[in-house]
């Protein structure tokens, strides 16, 4: 594939890998904006702590930087993927097991739809799907 040009995969990486470092750069200048305005209700899921949501955010500037950088080099994407794939799977699960704990509200699965699952969703099938691609290549 020319590295100028984007595919599909791609595309799901850059547009996934940026909203992931747009929702990073606010945890990391606006801590407690982030906290308060999110529109998942952050604050359901426990006291505000600013060196937690750095920290998280440093978590999901990781994610950005290796999903964009995926979608400019696909000879990466597999690891690169697979990576960013395992924090935002694991990220998913946990909301799943304060979901199901009563931790957090039933509701919470609808409001962590578009930002939690989805991205783990996509990237989890997508990183599978390149890495069984390749190992098919190789075969």
């Amino acid at each position: 594939m020319n590295e100028t040009r984007l595919d599909g995969f791609g595309w799901l990486f850059l547009a996934i890998g940026l909203g992931s470092m747009a929702n990073a750069l606010w945890m990391l200048v606006g801590p407690m904006h982030w906290f308060t305005d999110l529109p998942t209700t952050a604050p359901h899921t426990g006291p505000f702590h600013p060196h937690f949501v750095r920290d998280i955010g440093l978590a999901f500037l990781t994610v950005g930087i290796a999903l964009v950088w995926a979608a400019r080099a696909p000879h990466f994407r597999v690891p690169l993927a697979t990576t960013a794939a395992l924090f935002l799977v694991f990220h998913a699960l946990l909301h799943i097991w304060d979901t199901s704990t009563g931790a957090l509200d039933p509701h919470h699965v609808w409001l962590d739809l578009p930002g939690v699952y989805l991205p783990a969703a996509l990237i989890g099938w997508a990183a599978f799907a390149l890495a069984r691609r390749g190992r098919a290549a190789t075969a």
